[in-house]
């Protein structure tokens, strides 16, 4: 067995999928799209070289993308050069497949079935221009073929059901084609979005995608990420921006989130999705961003808006603060019954195709900033200066604080606040009169049984070493339990040796280890 294979098989595990990266949007608030700023874009991204990782190489990077509001004008060129016709409402995006010819039109006509099954019309493919010389030797034996789908809207199907049926098409291929993984995979699917990524660092992605640099490409909001692998191996399919989002951290709940998803959506049920056709929502093959990306993509495709998607999945810390709004504490207690927070450290850019939002988990352990600038041009990143706007163009900036949502409305052009979001949350469905008459609450009580008669001391040694209960145990856990009614608060350093190494008898509890975050930084 050749060293490669002997890691993957040995060392890796997709369990082990967490990052922390750079990541940022821009947005020019009037929708007007440009060039301008999706070259600006490419330059933001590639001032975050810093946040992800390089391979020997040189070239091979850990993984970088841009999701763009749909380049319509662009698209419709390509097409129309392709031979491809394009109705009024239709939907693009790119393929990565088996590089093998006969494998990857196996795909490509399984894809085709599904998308036809759902009623929808195959408009046709079209080759990506690519540069493989962008690529360093990792990223090259890895190198999927790539193309682009085209899909049009049949007539008399509204938008919201094409990008449904669109999603289950997708899901369903995506089962179909398990024989190619890793390399079948859609980055994007959607009538208002387009996402270009790949294994390259920032600086190559648009030597690698010719389209990036055509004049033609237009787009009015960008969404940019530079991946870095926290014990990773690094995919095509795994640069971010993912369908929806881009995340900067890790989501150390993931584990827990997972087993929630698949036991939760066998009661899941939607009136507009085929639940058997999406199921699982959740992907558990691939990085907790991603996991992440796919139980938003569910909740939206089931009838659930954006932004309470957004509070359902990462609330902020609402529990313990006595000045919140009484009625956006019985939005979020509401929420909290059906869903258990997505923990970071969790910084999150994302876009739907209308709205730019970005929010941080209630740990708020990664940075946000904003500045928007008298041409209406909004920009968030993970930090200051990726492009260079003049300090007199400034009209406003900020950070996004822990916890808090922030967005603008491309529709609209209005540049929505947390405290915005919050009262449109609020007001939006009646939250207390729910929780007023079907919220059911457990009473725990607990009684003196005096009956229980006290240990000698000695029997009370004897079951302390029988059940191995030591001094330390005693005093740092028990002891404060007892005094304070709380968990005691201890170091993350923690120099006891591991159970399984110990020369020592250990109570069996010892040898289950707690998961802790693997960079967080605080």
């Amino acid at each position: 067995m050749d060293r490669q294979r002997w890691l993957e098989g040995t060392l890796y595990r997709p369990d082990f999928e967490q990052d922390s990266c750079g990541f940022g949007l821009i947005a020019q608030m009037d929708d007007k799209p440009s060039h301008w700023l999706v070259k600006t874009a490419i330059s933001s991204l590639a001032k975050l070289t810093h946040r992800g990782a390089v391979a020997a190489d040189g070239k091979s990077g850990d993984g970088c993308g841009l999701l763009f509001r749909k380049p319509d004008g662009f698209l419709r060129q390509v097409a129309q050069a392709a031979g491809i016709t394009l109705k009024p409402v239709y939907a693009a995006g790119l393929v990565f497949h088996h590089p093998d010819a006969t494998l990857g039109q196996k795909s490509l006509r399984r894809l085709k079935e599904h998308l036809e099954e759902q009623g929808l019309e195959v408009a046709g493919f079209r080759e990506v221009p690519t540069d493989g010389s962008a690529c360093g030797e990792a990223a090259l034996a890895s190198l999927p073929a790539i193309v682009q789908v085209f899909v049009n809207c049949p007539f008399g199907m509204d938008e919201p059901t094409f990008q449904r049926r669109l999603y289950m098409a997708r899901r369903l291929a995506e089962k179909a084609n398990k024989a190619d993984d890793p390399y079948f995979y859609l980055p994007t699917l959607s009538p208002h979005t387009l996402s270009y990524k790949g294994l390259v660092t920032p600086d190559n992605l648009s030597r690698f995608f010719l389209d990036l640099q055509d004049e033609r490409f237009e787009s009015s909001l960008s969404v940019f990420h530079q991946r870095f692998s926290t014990n990773t191996w690094p995919q095509w399919k795994l640069a971010q921006p993912f369908r929806f989002l881009a995340h900067n951290g890790e989501i150390n709940t993931v584990s827990g989130n997972r087993h929630w998803a698949r036991a939760r959506e066998q009661i899941m049920a939607s009136e507009h999705l085929d639940m058997d056709a999406v199921r699982p929502i959740v992907q558990t093959d691939g990085s907790d961003s991603m996991s992440l990306d796919n139980m938003l993509e569910g909740l939206l495709m089931g009838g659930i808006p954006l932004f309470r998607a957004l509070r359902l999945l990462v609330p902020p810390a609402w529990q313990n603060v006595d000045s919140t709004d009484k009625d956006l504490r019985a939005f979020y207690e509401f929420n909290s019954m059906h869903m258990e927070p997505w923990d970071g450290p969790a910084g999150i850019v994302l876009t739907d195709g209308r709205y730019a939002a970005c929010m941080l988990d209630r740990n708020g352990l990664r940075p946000a900033r904003w500045v928007l600038t008298k041409d209406n041009v909004l920009t968030i990143a993970s930090e200051v200066g990726v492009w260079d706007y003049r300090p007199e163009d400034v009209a406003k900036k900020g950070r996004v604080k822990p916890g808090q949502l922030f967005a603008a409305d491309l529709c609209t052009g209005e540049l929505l606040l947390p405290e915005e979001i919050d009262a449109q949350l609020k007001s939006a469905k009646p939250n207390r009169l729910w929780i007023k008459d079907s919220a059911l609450y457990l009473e725990l009580s607990i009684e003196d049984d005096s009956s229980l008669e006290a240990m000698s001391t000695d029997q009370l040694l004897t079951y302390q070493k029988q059940f191995n209960l030591s001094f330390e145990e005693r005093d740092q856990i028990l002891r404060v339990l007892a005094d304070d009614g709380q968990e005691a608060v201890g170091s993350m350093g923690d120099d006891t040796p591991m159970a399984v190494l110990s020369q020592k008898v250990r109570s069996p509890f010892d040898y289950l280890r707690q998961q802790f975050a693997q960079v967080t930084n605080p």
